[in-house]
């Protein structure tokens, strides 16, 4: 079981990795297969992260079978608030 600062880490590395992989694009979006593998997370805290962002509408996934992300995509929302980070960032 991850611990709560795990499970927070894993959430921003998502939001991080769609941001950059979509280049702030609604239209786009990346497999959960490329996010497990390109974030090295184990499948079920994928999902509980995939999860978390979805309840906080940040993210919208298509989920397959065994609770699996097939498709993640960031909502408005979700961009905004990527946007806002970098803004922050000075970039």
């Amino acid at each position: 079981m991850a611990t709560l600062r795990e499970r927070k880490h894993y959430r921003e590395m998502v939001l991080q990795a769609l941001y950059e992989a979509t280049e702030g694009n609604r239209l786009l979006g990346v497999t959960g297969a490329k996010l497990r593998d390109d974030l090295d997370v184990h499948e079920e805290d994928l999902a509980a992260a995939c999860t978390y962002l979805v309840g906080e509408g940040l993210i919208v996934v298509d989920w397959a079978t065994g609770n699996t992300p097939s498709m993640v995509t960031l909502t408005h929302q979700g961009i905004r608030l990527m946007e806002a980070e970098e803004e922050q960032r000075g970039g």
